[in-house]
């Protein structure tokens, strides 16, 4: 393990990148069992994809 908490010469600048330096973020997601980008579905999965809804589930209490 790398131990980062002596280390002097890192800055707490914010950075700033312009439109150009960015590039895409790729998505994957599980389907059927294994895992696909999102970039490679059809017109309809793509639209599944974006319409589905995404939940915290709260944990459960243990009875005493």
């Amino acid at each position: 393990m790398t131990d980062l908490s002596n280390q002097t010469n890192l800055k707490t600048d914010n950075i700033v990148l312009t439109d150009e330096e960015r590039q895409p973020c790729e998505v994957w997601t599980r389907v059927m069992g294994y895992h696909r980008p999102v970039a490679s579905f059809n017109i309809g999965k793509k639209g599944e994809h974006y319409d589905r809804k995404h939940f915290t589930e709260c944990s459960a209490k243990l009875a005493a």
